[in-house]
């Protein structure tokens, strides 16, 4: 009996290699496999002896060869394909382990475009897609976490079963396609292609969850290959608490999502399902967290914490005056964990490397019913663009407020209209089907409050309505897009009010 490893990720291969040994396997391996096997007292053969054609082209050709291959497609109740392999000196491979050269790696290193074409693996996928293929004849391992239960099946019924191959097939052809997609996105991306005419996804699955959005639906967590250099949800580990849910991790990405617009000072954004009902900055982490829990502390309850500074011990014990789902933070003091800790069920994620840098320019795929909608994602744009388009020029605090609104106004499901200051959200009002409703349930929620507050609206105003009611409310500043037809009649309404008004030529919907 044959089996060939030729691995890049060499955990688990020596106990694998002697496992097989054990059971009257004979090891054919290549380069790296076959010293790493060496050195671990394990006896293997060279695939180029095994096949009498030597390595070329730099090691480009090792396992391209009619005994290989025959080996892992021959059909052993077949007698044409027996006696072909007889014919031909070909004996069968029964166990294939192969896992491709580290392509990924290499790339994210920033390597040479020559250094990372040399990691695509062809001899490797080759093998695995043919010993997949002949699964019925062949097991077929691409993952080092494999090994035991292989091992274990051969030992107790001197074969893999047929339920076990079919995982392993899957697997690796999972495993084949995962890595095309790797190239062909890593390809896209040195050519500035923003949209190939044939996307493909790889993601790797993390956990499977409870459940989806509801109990009767399945759920599952995936991720990139490839972690990226900012903070992100996917990439954070979890500290403490429950299992993470469906809507946890939704919710926790739109507030990470929306902390991460602040950078100048500490920073609070209180989410509660997929909607800020709180956000707001201080030079005192713990003040900034008590600001934005304050300006809805109903919402707050059960809600989604995000910071953009380590917790420390005083942020730690307001946190824990509430009752929350989860916070994500950059890092927590020792202090702040045990603090954290007598809340056992809430559940604690640090963003990778303590980073609370902005995204780089990135994409967003949604799904709809039989296809997918690809863009670029939605970036805060600089305000040298923005224009007065009123009689009254807003004044600095003016200015400070409507910048802020205007960042968490993008995070906010449209119709968006957000009032604020210049260092706190105020009231929300967003997801209505008329722009004038979304301003009536901000200034419900807001009240007093919004005495001389700024607003932000992701879109224009398609009439003065709109803006007669945020004015009504208190209001005395405005950003929006502009671009309606009725633009003159809205800056009149605006003028007659006594509102200043800043038109950005840029709009933020969020659907």
């Amino acid at each position: 009996m044959l089996a060939l490893l030729s691995v890049s990720d060499k955990r688990g291969l020596v106990p694998f290699a002697q496992g097989l040994v054990r059971m009257g396997f004979s090891i054919l391996s290549t380069g790296g496999t076959l010293e790493a096997l060496k050195a671990g007292g394990v006896s293997a053969t060279k695939v180029s002896e095994h096949t009498g054609s030597p390595e070329i082209l730099g090691g480009r050709v090792k396992t391209l060869h009619p005994k290989i291959h025959g080996g892992l497609l021959g059909r052993p109740g077949l007698e044409s394909d027996l006696a072909e392999m007889k014919a031909n000196g070909i004996e069968a491979i029964s166990v294939l382990a192969v896992n491709l050269y580290p392509f990924r790696e290499t790339a994210a290193k920033g390597g040479r475009r020559p250094e990372v074409i040399e990691q695509i693996d062809i001899g490797g996928p080759a093998m695995v897609r043919a010993a997949a293929k002949n699964s019925a004849s062949v097991t077929v391992v691409v993952d080092p976490d494999d090994y035991p239960a292989v091992l274990t099946e051969l030992e107790s019924s001197k074969a893999v079963s047929e339920a076990t191959r079919r995982t392993l097939m899957r697997k690796a052809f999972s495993h084949t396609a995962a890595y095309d997609s790797a190239i062909a996105a890593w390809l896209g991306e040195q050519d500035a292609v923003a949209f190939p005419d044939e996307l493909s996804v790889s993601l790797r699955k993390v956990q499977e969850l409870r459940y989806g959005e509801n109990p009767h639906q399945r759920g599952a967590f995936y991720r990139e290959y490839r972690a990226p250099a900012e903070a992100t949800v996917a990439f954070s580990s979890v500290l403490q608490g429950k299992e993470l849910s469906y809507n946890n991790l939704l919710d926790l990405d739109a507030a990470l999502g929306l902390v991460l617009e602040f950078d100048e000072q500490p920073a609070a954004v209180v989410i509660k399902h997929n909607t800020p009902c709180g956000v707001a900055i201080d030079p005192v982490l713990e003040q900034a967290y008590r600001r934005a829990r304050a300006i809805d502390e109903t919402s707050a309850f059960g809600g989604i914490v995000a910071l953009n500074r380590p917790v420390d011990v005083e942020t730690a014990r307001a946190l824990t005056e509430t009752f929350l789902e989860c916070v994500i933070a950059p890092g927590y003091s020792s202090e702040a964990l045990a603090v954290l800790a007598t809340k056992k069920n809430l559940r604690l994620l640090v963003t990778p490397q303590g980073s609370v840098a902005k995204p780089r320019p990135q994409l967003d795929l949604r799904s709809i019913s039989g296809g997918a909608l690809l863009m670029d994602r939605d970036a805060v744009e600089p305000t040298a663009d923005w224009k007065v388009v009123t009689k009254r020029t807003p004044a600095d605090t003016e200015i400070a407020a409507l910048r802020f609104a205007w960042k968490v106004c993008k995070h906010v499901k449209s119709n968006a209209i957000v009032f604020a200051e210049p260092t706190a959200l105020l009231a929300v009002g967003g997801g209505q089907t008329s722009r004038v409703d979304s301003v009536k349930i901000a200034a419900t929620r807001g009240a007093e409050r919004l005495r001389g507050s700024a607003v932000a609206s992701d879109a224009f105003f398609p009439f003065r309505d709109g803006l007669d009611a945020l004015a009504a409310a208190g209001a005395k500043s405005v950003v929006q897009p502009g671009g309606s037809m009725r633009d003159a009649e809205v800056i009149a309404a605006a003028d007659e009010q006594g509102l200043a008004m800043i038109f950005t030529g840029t709009r933020h919907f969020r659907h």
